[in-house]
């Protein structure tokens, strides 16, 4: 056993579950096929750790104590229950992906020192889709990876040694992860030729890796591959020979992989290639795409990422927020049944505090799925400890109130997707702790009902530790980070104020006049952008009335979200009685405080950790101190040197 290569698979890193060895000595299987067979050998991995051997294979249930495998129509599909009684233990799935949730779900609480009467559970995936998307590159590299290189690909072809991609596959599969595009949404010239035969026999050999755990796999294409590939003078998604170049294509890539999932298509975005190029829109060029897959039952999910990539700082009237809403929303009902419209969490770009975008709720008429960033590329890039589960939750708990009250996100979408974390690292999420998020997001997507905490807890005690007073520790350092990472980096709302391109430590006026179009607009007098209806941008026009109304009036918009919403005069009083450079100020000061807090929390913790997991996350841990202290001199001192005006506490700004 690797504690930090198993992540929260490390099955006998202590005693916890020694109880289960008597049922585990004796496996009874009723069912049988290739998912089946993956969930078997994880019985069999938890034993070998635990009694150095492999277990017995019965035909019929023995009251001596054994494990029972069973596929029960009663559940839904993914669907599964666990029973466990003094004679057995009995693992029912409504399919074979549901068996293999539930084994991997005992496994986990066993291993987590949860006890006997509490693993008598029933579950059931709430979407259909649960995806992890890779933003791997054929050289080896990962864009906004932070945990190594990639597992999946080195010298412009696939790993020829495919373990890692096995344990990674388990990991997903684990907590409920049903589908995986395993190359970047950006698709470079290399990746563009992975729906070739050159490439499809090895692309073959990882669908069938993540097939064994339940999982489909997705290629990101481009949509100009028509071109690139073969010369065509056209990618125009309604020109017959690119239909028909699509049609060949999908129907060589399922002749290799009988259950590929589909395609992945970020188009018309950050200088993509897409079917504006051609005068049409994005529901004709998704279409064009869905028709080749569908006789075979493939998807294509379809990125909402996408605005005018040039806009112009001096221009107040412009906004990159808009975008999504304003591409997408005129096309709702004129998707083929076989779209899927990927939408970020925020309006931006995955910033540690955006408002939830309003382009959820505004498509009744289109299947549409949530994308969230595991990564953590503006929240800490795995060195800052920063727990996203709180954030994703947010979202699916945010009423729209497209069709009324209780119209939340949730009920409005039929899946989710997130920018996976894994790279060649020792620990597969760099920073151990960061394996948060990856669980997170997956028990999350399966139940959005589960609380932030209860996750948390679940894998703090399945990944580091079942001693009870350690591991409340850890949960209450997670649940406090996200809001320590806010503080001292940028005030309420306004995002970005980042290193441009790398993304890690500040600038604040790195992309102030850039045009990406991420502005704070930061005066003598005040800051933040006015996205209100009134006297701004109209952004705020795009949300229900409700929340319209709500957002657009200061005294009413969440404050957290103030200054993505208003621009404000430095002397603006917030709720709390301070103004609001003072709060800049405060929180800063507090930030960064608090960050030094964790470190020492954390240094409390030595010799009831296991070392390699403790050293791996102070070395982190002293690294976010550095940039905490930062981030908290440089954003003072900047607002200072704008506003003039003094700390009432006098501490140190630099002038």
């Amino acid at each position: 056993m690797d504690i930090l290569y198993d992540c929260w698979l490390a099955y006998g890193k202590d005693d916890a579950m020694k109880w289960t060895e008597r049922y585990l000595s004796r496996l009874c299987v009723l069912c049988i096929g290739r998912v089946i067979s993956s969930a078997v050998k994880e019985l069999e991995t938890a034993y070998r750790r635990l009694a150095g051997k492999i277990p017995e294979r019965i035909s019929k249930p023995f009251s001596g104590g054994c494990f029972i495998l069973r596929i029960n129509g009663d559940f839904d599909a993914g669907g599964y229950g666990i029973s466990v009684s003094d004679d057995n233990i009995t693992v029912e799935g409504g399919d074979e992906n549901g068996v293999l949730y539930g084994v991997f779900r005992f496994l986990i609480l066993a291993s987590g020192g949860y006890s006997p009467e509490k693993l008598n559970i029933t579950e059931k995936p709430c979407y259909p889709l649960r995806m992890a998307d890779q933003w791997d590159n054929a050289d080896g590299t990962v864009e906004r990876g932070y945990s190594g290189a990639s597992i999946f690909y080195e010298k412009d072809r696939p790993v020829s040694d495919m373990t890692r991609l096995t344990d990674y596959a388990r990991l997903l599969s684990s907590v409920g992860i049903n589908a995986i595009c395993i190359n970047n949404v950006n698709v470079h010239k290399t990746e563009t030729h992975f729906i070739t035969e050159k490439f499809l026999p090895d692309i073959a050999k990882i669908a069938d890796i993540f097939a064994d755990h339940g999982i489909k796999l997705y290629l990101s294409v481009n949509f100009a591959a028509p071109m690139e590939i073969d010369g065509l003078p056209t990618a125009d998604p309604l020109n017959e020979r690119v239909i028909s170049w699509w049609k060949c294509t999908a129907e060589k890539i399922y002749s290799y992989i009988p259950d590929f999932g589909g395609f992945l298509v970020k188009a018309d975005s950050e200088n993509r290639p897409g079917p504006h190029t051609y005068g049409r829109d994005h529901a004709e060029g998704a279409n064009m795409l869905a028709d080749a897959l569908k006789p075979y039952g493939g998807k294509v999910i379809w990125r909402c990422f996408v605005y005018n990539c040039h806009v112009d700082w001096r221009d107040r009237s412009t906004d990159r927020a808009k975008a999504a809403y304003d591409n997408f929303k005129p096309l709702d009902g004129k998707f083929a049944d076989n779209v899927f419209l990927q939408i970020k969490n925020g309006p931006m770009d995955f910033q540690i505090r955006e408002p939830v975008s309003p382009l959820f709720g505004a498509m009744p008429n289109t299947n549409c799925i949530c994308e969230f960033q595991i990564t953590q590329e503006y929240t800490g890039q795995q060195i800052d400890l920063c727990y996203l589960v709180p954030m994703w939750k947010e979202c699916l708990d945010f009423d729209t109130y497209s069709d009324g009250e209780g119209s939340f996100v949730s009920k409005k979408i039929l899946g989710a997707a997130a920018v996976s974390n894994v790279g060649a690292n020792r620990c597969l999420t760099g920073n151990p702790l960061a394996g948060a998020n990856l669980y997170g997001y997956g028990r999350l997507v399966f139940d959005p009902s589960l609380s932030a905490k209860q996750i948390a807890e679940e894998w703090v005690r399945a990944a580091l530790t079942a001693d009870e007073e350690t591991a409340e520790v850890i949960c209450t350092m997670l649940l406090s980070s996200r809001e320590i990472y806010e503080s001292y980096t940028s005030p309420l709302g306004v995002g970005w104020m980042v290193t441009p391109h790398y993304h890690y430590g500040v600038d604040v006026d790195g992309y102030e006049y850039s045009p990406w179009g991420t502005y704070h607009y930061s005066d003598r007098n005040g800051m933040g952008a006015d996205r209100t209806r009134a006297t701004g941008t109209g952004y705020t026009a795009q949300y229900a009335s409700h929340n319209e109304e709500m957002y657009e009036d200061p005294s009413t918009c969440p404050e957290e979200l103030l200054l993505f919403f208003h621009h404000l005069p430095y002397t603006y009083m917030l709720k709390s009685g301070k103004t609001l450079i003072q709060h800049i100020y405060d929180s800063h000061f507090d930030g960064a405080e608090k960050a030094e807090g964790l470190l020492m929390q954390w240094r409390s913790l030595k010799g009831k950790l296991p070392e390699e997991i403790y050293s791996e996350a102070e070395i982190r841990f002293e690294k976010q101190l550095l940039n905490s202290r930062q981030w908290r001199d440089v954003i003072n001192t900047y607002f200072f040197r704008k506003s003039g005006i003094d700390d009432i506490h006098s501490r140190k700004i630099y002038r």
